[in-house]
């Protein structure tokens, strides 16, 4: 794994000693010896992880995190602060201002590598869904990492793994302000409901009893259901294997007991928000896919996934040597209704006919608008027979219901000409498939219109 990390630190020895610990383990160092550097920097280079000193001259490390976490662009680059401060309220107020995670120097090479590691895959996972994201980017999505007042729009939803009783009160306790806090003490049970329920976070203390905490990590982690749901451990003082290794396991995040409160609220704060963030990016690479494929006015798909679409089900029906039917249907006289109306009723109108499209196809057919008035049904497993069976009621669904308009104008009624065409030994194309389609479609329009064409075998 590489990555291009950022030491920031006044102290020069301590720059060389970070930068020669990384550089071991081959990523690409950036240093800088004050705040203002370390904010150009990030403005200017791709950063993946930062090392920051609190204590430095002009602005400290708080200032300089708040800054980086202000700004769009450098607001997704973890921090890490680097410190000889060790008091809770320090920690409390670097996670405030937007700090991923503590060392305290002198630093643990294997903290340091390990924490590293765990916030470079963090980063690139939060990354590529980013870079899918942009081409639909929506407003107020880069505020939701920010930790400004500690507030969150909606309460968390935590699960919290313990085995004590009194443990999981005093969590419960901490937590009331943020979240609703289910506890469990069976480790397995636990597992099923993260995966059948919507947490926010889950929270795993390692005083389990008869079960190793980090197999429980392990698990969630595997799961497809649980993968992305944030996990922070609670450890003992001093137990750095464990912390190593529940890193490297994609544990998100930890703290040690004796818990201070307030460190557990912003940390918990911090992880859940991250969790939303990336929600909501991954929701809106989905709602970017389902775009690309999917009509604007009418919901139905569009061409472009009918012409993939198609290609399948073509070769597949070719191979088993089964049916596939085409049915190429369009509004009769339709420029008429937007010449007499206006387009805002040809659009009330297109809407109504895919609805009436969406209503009459079967669950295996794919109905797509093909452009204008014109929209295609394809259906698998279906011989010529069937499909105009189909297409007849269709027919009749249009020319027997007016279209209400809402301008309350006098309901208008339509009617439709189809042609359908069903795969035969000549067919060697998708495109063969259409064409033929498409004829029958001029012959059902050349010969009166309001009638369903079988294109001749």
């Amino acid at each position: 794994m590489t990555a291009r990390i950022l030491v920031v630190d006044d102290i020069p020895a301590n720059v060389k000693l970070l930068e020669a610990r990384l550089m071991a383990e081959y990523f690409e160092v950036l240093t800088a010896s004050n705040g203002f550097d370390a904010l150009d920097i990030c403005d200017r280079t791709q950063v993946d992880v930062i090392l920051l000193d609190i204590m430095m001259p002009e602005i400290d490390g708080f200032e300089v995190c708040e800054r980086l976490k202000s700004n769009p662009r450098t607001a997704h680059i973890p921090v890490v602060m680097v410190t000889a401060l060790d008091q809770p309220s320090d920690r409390v107020r670097g996670l405030k201002a937007g700090a991923d995670d503590f060392l305290t120097k002198p630093v643990n090479d294997l903290q340091l590598i390990s924490r590293v590691k765990s916030l470079v895959r963090l980063k690139t996972l939060s990354d590529e869904l980013r870079i899918r994201h942009d081409g639909t980017r929506q407003a107020g999505v880069e505020d939701s990492l920010r930790l400004t007042d500690g507030r969150l729009e909606e309460q968390a939803q935590v699960l919290l793994v313990d085995s004590r009783g009194a443990s999981q009160e005093r969590i419960i306790k901490a937590l009331k302000p943020i979240a609703e806090v289910s506890a469990l003490s069976d480790p397995q049970a636990a597992v099923f409901e993260a995966a059948e329920n919507g947490y926010d976070l889950v929270i795993v203390n390692s005083n389990l009893t008869d079960y190793d905490p980090l197999r429980l990590c392990s698990q969630l982690r595997s799961l497809e259901r649980t993968r992305f749901i944030p996990i922070l451990l609670i450890t003992e003082q001093g137990d750095e294997q464990m912390i190593i290794r529940a890193l490297d396991l994609g544990v998100n995040d930890y703290i040690v007991r004796p818990l201070d409160p307030n460190e557990l609220l912003a940390r918990v704060l911090t992880q859940v928000r991250r969790k939303r963030y990336n929600d909501r990016l991954r929701n809106s690479v989905r709602q970017t896919i389902e775009l690309a494929v999917t009509d604007g006015l009418t919901g139905l798909h569009n061409r472009r996934y009918l012409d993939t679409q198609l290609r399948t089900l073509f070769a597949r029906a070719k191979v088993r040597g089964k049916p596939l039917t085409i049915c190429i249907t369009d509004i009769d006289r339709f420029k008429l209704v937007n010449d007499a109306f206006g387009h805002d009723a040809g659009d009330e109108v297109l809407k109504e006919f895919s609805g009436r499209i969406r209503s009459t196809v079967r669950g295996a057919d794919l109905a797509c608008r093909y452009g204008g008035e014109e929209f295609v049904v394809v259906m698998p497993d279906t011989t010529a027979e069937v499909a105009a069976s189909v297409a007849e009621r269709l027919r009749l669904m249009i020319e027997a219901r007016p279209f209400q308009l809402r301008s309350g104008e006098t309901p208008l009624t339509l009617t439709a000409s189809m042609g359908i065409a069903t795969l035969s030994p000549g067919i060697d194309t998708p495109e063969q498939l259409l064409k033929q389609a498409d004829r029958a479609l001029y012959e059902a329009k050349n010969s009166g219109r309001n009638r369903v064409v079988a294109a001749a075998a």
